[in-house]
């Protein structure tokens, strides 16, 4: 468009903008699979209330060694050398070979793992993206390969209760490897547990057991007394698990993917 008057080549823009933006949004969306919004019931909660959970978009797959590599390329100061120990523990890409080589024990296509909560949301945001919210992760993860919710099928919870059993493979499978629900979304299940934004919304610590504002049956074995069905242990172990984190925590099977607002994007 060079020599165009200015007057011109402003239309021209302004003309163009829709479809490089149509183009930037299908690129964008190409890897996430929406899901349709409905009503949940939590594994706690006041008085077993079910809980509405808006539409939004989730990543069709975990995100892998090969996508956070790319990340620390272009963000150095999220290297395993560089990056402070408030936001990610010693363990922080600790199966990687070094600061920009993955090596044998992190395949470009299994999922990132030894990765903070400060990590995976400074990635998501880099994308655009933002970490699934509590609610968000455990609507979508009622589905099975063929129902929305599988939750009451005592089959589909002993599968995941089955994996939870089974130790930490020292090299993950690729993160296509996993269970692929009706939806399309795949391996909720069965690769490696995920961080959530609000991994510490119901985390209780030892010193909060003498508040007497707290409900008692949140703590130990008694937790499952306040549950809301009882035989979804699956669940409770997910929810306990939460509970233990904290942000700059780093574990050997803890992963995350992106979510995202049907509507504009939400600061993380």
């Amino acid at each position: 468009m060079k020599g165009s008057p200015p007057i011109l080549a402003a239309l021209t823009a302004l003309i163009l903008l829709p479809a490089i933006r149509g183009d930037e949004e299908a690129a964008f969306g190409a890897s996430m699979i929406q899901v349709e919004g409905g009503e949940y019931l939590p594994m706690f909660g006041a008085k077993a209330a079910k809980r509405k959970v808006a539409s939004f978009l989730m990543d069709r797959l975990p995100v892998t060694n090969g996508d956070y590599l790319e990340f620390v390329k272009t963000h150095p100061q999220w290297r395993r050398s560089r990056v402070g120990r408030l936001y990610a523990a010693e363990g922080y890409l600790s199966h990687w070979k070094s600061d920009l080589e993955l090596g044998p024990l992190a395949p470009p296509n299994a999922p990132v793992v030894n990765v903070s909560w400060f990590a995976a949301r400074a990635y998501l945001k880099a994308c655009g993206k933002r970490l699934p919210t509590e609610d968000e992760w455990e609507f979508a993860a009622r589905s099975d390969e063929t129902r929305e919710d599988a939750s009451q099928d005592s089959a589909y919870l002993a599968r995941i209760l089955a994996w939870y059993g089974m130790p930490n493979p020292s090299v993950l499978p690729p993160a296509q490897s996993g269970t692929v629900d009706f939806r399309g979304i795949c391996g909720m299940h069965g690769l490696v547990w995920e961080w959530v934004r609000d991994f510490n919304n119901q985390m209780v610590s030892g010193s909060a057991r003498n508040d007497t504002s707290l409900d008692r049956s949140l703590f130990c074995a008694g937790g499952t007394l306040g549950a809301t069905d009882a035989s979804n242990y699956a669940a409770f172990m997910r929810f306990a698990f939460r509970s233990c984190l904290e942000g700059s925590f780093t574990v050997p099977n803890l992963g995350f993917r992106g979510a995202r607002d049907t509507s504009p994007i939400q600061s993380p």
